[in-house]
């Protein structure tokens, strides 16, 4: 994979398309093309290159394709190369890892995508038991995972529960999705937010997650949506916390027997 990522970067238009995406995640092929001096088949082929090499990824709404850009490959080959290469090049790799971690301030989604080596039902108990989510977000879910049902947030500070706090959709083995929780002055202090921070971020709209899975070459294709309201301070801070959680579940589910 550490190949086709290196050839899908070293192509100036398929960089451009990236950072097309960086600068606005969740294109259509049309939006895409503008500006780009070439025919739309071409550009369809340069995207194809991008989603085989895992740095884009796609999701269908409604009749549409939108695009969004992956940073999971470039933080695996940083981890795995990176003290392997001189000074420069370690730089400028770094440098390329931050850029595709930022989230675009016009946005609405944050798009995330891994693929890890285990089960669509070992990865749906790992999303779902406390007993495992604590192990690698250090929180705990109650709830029944009804949609519709509510949920109460325990460990980042005092339960944390709300009537809008609800299961929004829950397909073991394939979807889940919830309401992120409600930002509180006991969870700011947990946490370590500032009382400004805290109230940007109450004041929006609440945001959601989804989770969709999807069995792919004997691993499994998790992508994270997290949905906010343009311009979001949440969808920002969101952006910067979930690499690292979905990397410690993919540790926990490749190294841990989850018995």
């Amino acid at each position: 994979m550490d190949d086709e990522v290196f050839k899908a970067l070293a192509d100036p238009v398929r960089r451009r398309l990236l950072d097309r995406l960086n600068e606005r995640n969740g294109q259509r092929l049309n939006e895409l093309c503008e500006g780009l001096d070439m025919a739309r088949q071409s550009v369809s082929k340069h995207l194809a290159v991008l989603e085989a090499a895992r740095l884009v990824t796609t999701a269908r709404q409604g009749r549409e394709k939108l695009h969004y850009l992956n940073a999971e490959p470039v933080n695996a080959i940083a981890d795995r190369w990176i003290s392997r290469y001189d000074r420069g090049r370690a730089e400028a790799l770094a440098d390329l890892k931050t850029a595709l971690e930022q989230t675009p301030m016009n946005g609405t989604d944050f798009v995330y995508t891994t693929y890890i080596r285990t089960t669509p039902e070992r990865l749906w108990q790992a999303l779902t038991d406390p007993a495992f989510t604590r192990r690698y977000w250090g929180v705990e879910f109650d709830t029944d995972w009804k949609p519709g049902s509510p949920m109460v947030w325990k460990g980042e500070g005092p339960g944390n529960s709300d009537p809008d706090q609800v299961v929004l959709e829950a397909e073991p083995g394939r979807r889940l999705s919830y309401t992120w929780h409600t930002f509180t002055p006991d969870w700011a202090k947990a946490v370590g937010i500032d009382e400004q921070t805290l109230a940007v971020i109450a004041a929006e709209p609440r945001s959601k997650v989804t989770f969709d899975i999807e069995p792919l070459d004997g691993k499994v294709k998790l992508t994270v949506t997290h949905t906010a309201t343009q311009g979001s301070k949440v969808l920002t801070m969101v952006a910067e916390g979930w690499p690292s959680i979905l990397s410690d579940l993919k540790t926990l589910l490749e190294t841990d027997a989850l018995t």
